[in-house]
């Protein structure tokens, strides 16, 4: 096979992936009524995405354009379902990543992506459960990415605080190793930018780790008795 046919295969097969982004994307714009065809088609969503490398090209752009108005709908961001939820902000993740926090949302739509991230920590109680398994990779992918960051641009200080207190439980519990990290990484990229943060920001979030530290030692003294 020459060069050429190579670049040829290779263009097709690219032509082939934008087309599938695409159609997933236009499918999500028509949310499925089924919880449980919801839920398989987020999933292919952000399968597909999981691919998409930094800075595409053009008609990748373009062939992401579905999927990026599809996931900010009220339909899905307000959706009651906790599991739809948490597949909807990895799917989001996906979009931020590939965009380089360059991204395609306005303020206030980022501030409810931000409120549904941190509702998802908050549900990670059961190791064995589908949330758990999504939100793993969303730290993950935060960690690496500096999103949380984002929080600090938005003056989402109060859901940076829920963030903290949601963390501090998490780190006290038998969490794998992964997920401490990502989690302790997290917090260190918030405390590191302490100078642009508000007096009023760190004392809420140093009385937080105050109040976890204080329950901490009241349950164990109780497990004493």
């Amino acid at each position: 096979m020459t060069s050429f046919d190579r670049e040829l295969e290779k263009q097709l097969k690219d032509r082939e992936f934008e087309k599938q982004i695409k159609e997933a994307g236009n499918r999500l714009l028509n949310t499925p009524s089924s919880i449980d065809d919801l839920l398989t088609l987020l999933d292919k969503v952000e399968n597909l995405l999981a691919y998409v490398e930094q800075e595409p090209s053009k008609s990748m752009r373009d062939a992401l354009l579905p999927s990026m108005k599809a996931l900010i709908t009220n339909k899905l961001l307000r959706h009651v379902e906790m599991d739809v939820k948490v597949s909807l902000v990895s799917c989001i993740i996906e979009i931020l990543r590939i965009t380089a926090l360059d991204s395609p949302y306005k303020d206030e739509q980022m501030k409810e992506i931000f409120q549904l991230i941190v509702a998802a920590f908050e549900n990670m109680s059961h190791v064995s459960t589908r949330s758990y398994k999504k939100v793993v990779p969303i730290l993950d992918t935060i960690a690496k990415v500096k999103l949380c960051l984002v929080m600090l641009d938005l003056n989402c200080d109060a859901l940076v605080v829920e963030m903290f207190q949601s963390f501090i439980k998490i780190i006290r519990s038998n969490y794998p190793p992964t997920v401490l990290l990502a989690k302790e990484t997290i917090m260190n990229l918030v405390i590191d930018e302490c100078e642009d943060i508000s007096f009023d920001l760190l004392s809420s979030i140093f009385a937080s780790v105050r109040k976890e530290n204080h329950n901490v030692v009241e349950i164990g003294g109780a497990n004493n008795y």
